[in-house]
């Protein structure tokens, strides 16, 4: 009966996880909600996840890559690679070379945050499309993970299955010899051959382009007959039925900018808004509001120099997924209008108000620079624009990369656990003053660390349950006299298609167990096995949804969902066949 139910509720996750209406962390909570309430999973241990080492290594590593962010090292690399060369083909083998590395070592969401900005930088300075760039710079970063046991979470648990079984983790570059010679030929494909299998998107397909707003920002004046009058800027669009968005008034020469819901018009008011030619013709009927002639009065209102646009990413980790600009009150927060929304490369026109923020959409902001780096940090949102780069002191790259490198020593001479090296490493860089302790929070991606902690319990039910060996069973039941490579190949191909629809974390929670029985049912070893489960669960390339690192470039990229099948289903095919002998031969059975 357990076995049943356990089976029922991950079936029922994963059709959740798919359909993407509910962040992952929520469907996993209510996946262990489901199996604690029917008594599969003991209440007592329903929350031991958030204390498994893989949660707390996960969340060490993501505030340790934030801390050599904020050191200026990476970006000093970047901004060295950057002048090398003008060429495309150049730049593409570079800043993918670099994200590579770097997603080695940190975190791989935040290289590609680093380079992202530049990337787009370079696009419009040398006019070409972002869309050669980008997704190639997506699927380095997420190669590069496959290096070291930090470079990616699916490392880290994995390191934590092969304790359970078999006593000993894996080490920090145990999964080296496999993942960078996957990488390199990765690389070698994405960067000489892949880019150009991708579309060219015209000019007008770009961000900024998708972005017209001159087109649809009007100004109109308010005569002293007007019935509108004494009405509020929240009122305005029910009072007239329109969709209208008052992005600031000009009252006696002096701009007001993201006025309140309460601010009453009146009369003389210059109203700047965002609107279609449909609404503004129902605003200016009935002598309501007269357009505005000649040059533009905005540019002349005192306050207007100081009113700047920004583009920006929203990331996983913001609170603005889920939420709508109303939800998060941006102008009362901010003092910052959000003039336009941008989904997989489409522009969403209406009730932006409303629209429920997701994950890779592109926000077009508007206000003063402090409040709009204001919102972009308090948010958690990245920019497209070119930065200024961080360039850190000498003294902060130093320390930075002393305490990284101390901890990395700690856990190869078996000194201390990755989890306690990490957290301790966290600390010390927390007080040396290289990470603000404000920042140490906001850097943790909590979704995927809340996801973990609610898999876990799941992952050890469906093993306990027997729900891990029924699967094993039935694979066996193909034909176990077939060579084991062949059931390593399949293994592979179901952890990358899992790891394609949902996230790649909870995909080696569910398939390890598995890998486990498989290796006994063939009385073999099982690090092949574990193996490549970790090398299929960072094969997400097929999809826009499958890691977050393709979900970031989707919008700048102007990607199509079929898109990354383009460079992906190659790439992934590569991979297995390199990867399945190259696993037998570092790691035999």
């Amino acid at each position: 009966m357990e076995q049943i139910i356990v089976f029922s509720t991950l079936a029922l996750a994963l059709v959740f996880f798919i359909w993407d209406k509910y962040r992952y962390d929520i469907v996993a909570f209510l996946a262990l909600f489901t199996l604690v309430i029917l008594g599969v999973v003991p209440s007592e241990e329903a929350f031991t996840g958030l204390s498994h080492p893989a949660v707390i290594t996960v969340a060490a590593v993501l505030i340790i890559s934030k801390a050599l962010q904020h050191s200026g090292l990476v970006d000093l690399i970047v901004d060295w690679i950057t002048k090398i060369s003008k060429k495309l083909w150049v730049q593409v083998i570079l800043l993918s070379t670099i994200v590579a590395i770097a997603s080695a070592f940190i975190n791989n969401i935040g290289a590609l945050a680093i380079i992202l900005p530049v990337a787009m930088h370079l696009a419009r300075k040398y006019n070409f499309s972002p869309s050669i760039l980008l997704m190639p710079l997506a699927f380095a970063s997420i190669l590069g993970g496959m290096i070291t046991l930090i470079g990616t979470p699916p490392n880290i648990i994995i390191s934590t299955f092969r304790e359970q079984t078999l006593g000993e983790r894996f080490g920090m570059f145990d999964f080296g010899p496999v993942g960078a010679v996957l990488t390199l030929v990765g690389l070698l494909f994405v960067t000489l051959i892949g880019w150009r299998f991708l579309p060219t998107r015209k000019s007008g397909d770009a961000v900024a382009d998708i972005f017209e707003i001159d087109n649809y920002i009007t100004e109109v004046t308010i005569p002293e007959d007007s019935d509108i009058i004494g009405v509020t800027i929240g009122e305005i669009n029910k009072f007239l039925k329109t969709e209208v968005l008052i992005l600031g008034i000009i009252r006696n020469n002096i701009r007001i900018h993201a006025p309140s819901p309460w601010e009453e018009l009146q009369k003389d008011d210059v109203l700047i808004m965002e609107a279609d030619t449909e609404d503004l013709k129902k605003f200016t009927e009935s002598d309501k509001a007269i357009l505005a002639e000649g040059s533009k009065l905005r540019g002349n209102a005192k306050g207007s120099d100081d009113i700047q646009t920004a583009e920006v990413i929203v990331m996983a980790n913001s609170v603005l997924v889920g939420n709508s600009v109303t939800d998060v009150r941006m102008r009362s927060r901010f003092n910052v209008n959000i003039l336009a929304i941008a989904r997989e490369n489409i522009k969403i026109k209406k009730r932006l108000a409303q629209v429920k923020l997701r994950q890779g959409d592109v926000l077009l902001l508007q206000g003063q620079a402090g409040n709009i780096q204001q919102a972009i940090k308090s948010l958690q949102c990245l920019p497209l624009a070119t930065r200024e780069l961080h360039i850190g002191k000498p003294k902060r790259i130093v320390g930075a990369l002393s305490i990284f490198a101390a901890a990395i020593a700690m856990v190869i001479f078996d000194v201390l656990q990755v989890e306690i090296a990490f957290s301790l490493a966290a600390v010390v860089m927390v007080l040396s003053k290289i990470l603000p302790l404000k920042e140490v929070y906001q850097s943790i991606d909590w979704p995927v660390i809340i996801l973990l902690a609610a898999m876990i319990p799941v992952g050890e039910a469906f093993e306990t349950s027997g729900g891990a060996a029924s699967v094993t069973n039935l694979i066996l039941t193909i034909d176990n006299t077939y060579p084991t490579w062949l059931f390593l190949g399949l293994v592979m191909i179901i952890t990358i298609v899992l790891s394609n629809i949902i996230n790649n974390a909870a995909t080696v929670v569910l398939m390890a167990p598995i890998a486990i029985n498989l290796a006994e049912g063939f009385q073999v070893s099982a690090d092949p096995f574990l193996m490549t489960i970790a090398v299929g669960a960072s094969c997400a390339f097929l999809t826009p949804i499958g890691h977050q690192s393709n979900t970031l470039v989707m919008g700048p990229g102007g990607y199509k969902f079929s898109d990354y099948w383009k460079m992906g289903l190659p790439l992934t095919i590569m991979i297995i066949m390199i990867g399945v002998p190259l696993i037998l031969y570092v790691w035999p059975l």
